[in-house]
């Protein structure tokens, strides 16, 4: 069988020539080390973490669910879990690709399997290796708004991070006496190689110019220069910083930048015509019927809030309409009522918005008319829009036409 013979010759060949990087000896770096992968790996699931338990709030507010209503105060709370959200995951790119640079030697190490156990836990590499970095190039994609998939991005954002939290946790478990022995003081902590056979073995070797302790200086600088280099969309004092971030919160119609322009939402005939109106309907005594300009005569209120972006980026702003409360009095509702808005705009999935309790009977929950003093533009949502305080912007409806009554 000469096939077979050239492919174990070929195979032998690949796995034993030290030039090759199947070759365990081609990775004889003292940086290559269980006490760095330890350290990196701790990192990462920090950082992972953080982003896991961010993102799930987040999904909360765009998935609400009725027995965990989220709430309206404080304000700005979800600028600024929206921002660490995005932080730790630009952060996160160097920690993981160290990590996998460190770990590298694990996955070609010969035999590639050497028990059951040993499958089962390389076959649990698999989720946890892909999880990560689809996690971090994805949602770092859609910072900058860069989509070069077919797939919703929220949808698989979400359910991937499950698995790959998951995956986390296994690998905890499976690691935790090793990054246990490796984590601690040099006096205390036993041989490199008795702790883990291949990177303790690997790390024997040396790494000229560049030690440990550089190495974890250098992940971490760059890691702290991404950061401050993209959160000034959120920090407005470090907005001058932001030299790689997407938006810049001062740029934009009326001076504040928008994702989804009235063009885009294929809205500009119905927002701006003379037939316009905007209703409160549902479970309400008397429903209510008004026009544009009877809607801008009613604006008294004013709140300074903030708009939040799920990418990351967010302002405040002076905004001056209707508050929702006094609508659901004038309509009728019961004490306990909540609603859900309704906009010009058709097919989107963030077309409604629901407002529980808390939300829409909040002193700041308004159906906006102005932005800063202005009559509030096409692009921002005119003739009405909705804002309240800790929200995503996603669920800050714009070009709103109807307020249901539940």
């Amino acid at each position: 069988m000469p096939a077979r013979e050239a492919l174990v010759e070929r195979v032998h060949e690949l796995t034993t020539d030290p030039d090759l990087p199947l070759h365990q000896h081609a990775y004889r770096s003292a940086l290559r080390d269980e006490r760095l992968a330890a350290f990196l790996g701790a990192s990462l699931g920090v950082l992972f973490s953080v982003c896991f338990l961010t993102g799930l709030y987040s999904h909360l507010h765009q998935h609400p669910l009725s027995w965990l209503p989220v709430p309206s105060r404080p304000a700005g709370l979800y600028r600024i879990t929206q921002g660490i959200h995005v932080a730790a995951g630009i952060a996160s790119m160097p920690v993981l690709l160290a990590k996998l640079w460190v770990v590298w030697p694990r996955f070609v190490s010969l035999p590639a399997v050497k028990s059951a156990t040993h499958l089962v836990e390389r076959i649990g590499l698999f989720p946890l290796v892909a999880g990560g970095i689809f996690m971090v190039f994805s949602g770092i994609a859609n910072v900058a708004q860069w989509y070069p998939w077919r797939f919703g991005f929220p949808a698989a954002h979400y359910w991937v991070a499950w698995v790959t939290i998951g995956a986390l946790i296994a690998h905890l478990g499976a690691k935790w006496a090793i990054a246990r022995q490796a984590l601690r003081r040099p006096s205390r902590r036993p041989a490199l190689a008795a702790a883990d056979p291949v990177l303790g073995t690997v790390a024997e070797g040396s790494h000229p110019g560049l030690t440990r302790r550089g190495l974890l200086a250098t992940v971490f600088g760059a890691a702290g220069a991404l950061t401050i280099a993209t959160v000034g969309q959120t920090v407005t004092p470090l907005r001058r910083l932001a030299l790689l971030a997407p938006r810049d919160p001062a740029v934009g119609p009326q001076g504040r930048p928008v994702n989804r322009s009235a063009a885009n939402a294929g809205v500009l005939h119905t927002a701006t015509s003379a037939n316009y109106r905007f209703v409160v309907e549902g479970k309400v005594r008397r429903p209510l019927s008004f026009t544009a300009d009877e809607l801008a005569s009613m604006s008294a209120h004013h709140a300074t809030l903030p708009i939040s972006c799920v990418e990351g980026w967010s302002y405040s702003a002076l905004w001056r309409g209707v508050r929702v409360r006094d609508l659901l009095v004038m309509a009728g509702a019961r004490p306990g009522a909540t609603a859900r808005v309704e906009s010009l705009e058709q097919g989107s999935p963030y077309s409604t918005s629901a407002l529980n309790h808390a939300q829409a009977h909040d002193a700041d929950t308004l159906l906006a008319t102005h932005l800063n003093g202005e009559r509030i533009g096409l692009d921002h949502g005119y003739p009405l829009r909705l804002i309240g305080p800790g929200r995503p912007g996603v669920n800050q409806t714009k070009w709103v036409t109807r307020l249901v009554v539940e």
